[in-house]
């Protein structure tokens, strides 16, 4: 009988694992290029134009774009220990089937 520390998935569901994790990562870096445009974008209207209006406009894109990359960041993270727990509870349940 297998136990935990031994336990694989079969290919299909490590395959599937692979995609989610990589999904994640994507998602992830998708929120980082957001923010990093706003915040070049935010950069870019306060150097080039010197108009109240686009200064202002600026100095908001630049937290903003700060925020998004750090909230991206934490449903990454968050996301990423969902995967990892699922993982886990399926290793308990296939080692509980294997020692009945």
């Amino acid at each position: 009988m297998p136990d935990a520390d031994h336990f694989h998935l079969s290919l299909t569901d490590e395959l599937a694992l692979e995609r989610t994790r990589l999904a994640n990562e994507r998602t992830n870096l998708a929120y980082l290029r957001t923010g990093l445009a706003l915040v070049i974008a935010g950069l870019s209207l306060i150097n080039f134009f010197r108009d109240d209006v686009f200064i202002w406009i600026g100095a908001f894109f630049i937290p903003f774009g700060l925020g998004v990359i750090g909230l991206g960041w934490v449903r990454f993270r968050a996301k990423g220990r969902r995967i990892a727990a699922a993982v886990a509870a399926r290793q308990r349940r296939h080692a509980a089937r294997s020692t009945t």
